[in-house]
């Protein structure tokens, strides 16, 4: 059986006038176009839906059955277009975007406000995850988009450049290394041999953070003190005094600390990049294309 909209509403208004000729005026149809409409869908039912005379026009007995479901069909339209509309025009959808924690906590916040007052009937689900689960979150469809440390370019998923992340020495700045400075009052450079004398603390070996570090410092051996898994835990050791620290450009916020003091570092290799990930197979939602494009707009 196929039933359009077209005779739905026919049937609703000719149910409602009781009359062809004010039930077509209100479809805006000719009445042997209404007419034809109402015989078609009869025909389909294989059921007489209304009672014609030259006066009068009333629902059948399977008429008066079919009137609530139509009703309940016209209602289901009418809220899936509506629906569909809302998602069009932004004013409903889901985004989720998964994300290394530093983006997170750094830069996101101010991205996602401008996007919330937008539109603010867009739900958002944001995953501060390191970046080989950021790239499980596209693979699996958990996320729209990720921003990760690596260049996932495979058949499924595929990787453009995002922003580049520089790295700065964390110290006290009561610290030698914070006090270092030529005769003429040039800071000098910072060495792998200067990092090496002093108790380091260590982000995670899962981190990549950690691994373009390593990359960079190689063959040089740190004096590690610690491993630990927050960026948080990492600024409170220092301020404590317990060692020293190498962290990217993006997460200095954490460190603006009264008794801290950064210094940026320019080692050879050492330079985090960052890659936007999405699904090849896989167009974004019109919510998820507007973040994109934001995203994109305000890249770090």
């Amino acid at each position: 059986m196929n039933i359009s909209t077209r005779q739905i509403d026919a049937f609703l208004a000719l149910a409602g006038q009781r009359s062809f000729t004010r039930a077509a005026a209100h479809c805006h149809l000719s009445q042997p176009a209404f007419s034809a409409l109402i015989r078609t869908l009869e025909d389909a039912m294989g059921l007489k839906l209304f009672d014609r005379s030259t006066r009068h026009v009333a629902l059948t007995a399977e008429g008066e059955d079919f009137l609530e479901s139509a009703r309940r069909i016209r209602a289901e339209v009418d809220n899936a277009f509506a629906a569909v509309h809302d998602t069009a025009t932004l004013r409903r959808g889901r985004v989720a975007i998964a994300l290394l924690p530093s983006l997170a906590a750094g830069w996101l916040p101010g991205v996602l406000a401008a996007y919330r007052a937008a539109h603010p009937g867009i739900e958002l689900d944001i995953a501060d995850v390191l970046s080989e689960p950021c790239i499980e979150r596209v693979a699996t469809g958990k996320a729209d988009f990720a921003l990760a440390a690596i260049r996932a370019d495979t058949p499924e998923l595929q990787a453009e450049p995002f922003s580049s992340d520089g790295f700065h020495l964390v110290c006290r700045a009561d610290h030698p290394l914070a006090r270092r400075r030529r005769s003429g009052g040039k800071v000098v450079a910072v060495q792998p041999a200067d990092l090496a004398a002093f108790p380091f603390v260590h982000l995670a070996r899962t981190s990549s953070v950690r691994q373009y570090l390593e990359a960079a410092l190689h063959p040089q051996a740190m004096n590690t003190l610690m491993e630990v898994e927050q960026l948080a835990t990492v600024m409170g050791m220092v301020r404590a005094g317990l060692g020293i620290s190498v962290v990217p450009t993006l997460t200095l916020f954490h460190f603006d600390q009264p008794g801290l003091v950064t210094r940026p570092l320019a080692l050879p290799g050492l330079t985090r990049q960052i890659y936007l990930v999405r699904r090849r197979d896989r167009s974004l939602s019109v919510a998820a294309q507007a973040m994109y494009s934001l995203v994109m707009e305000h890249r770090p």
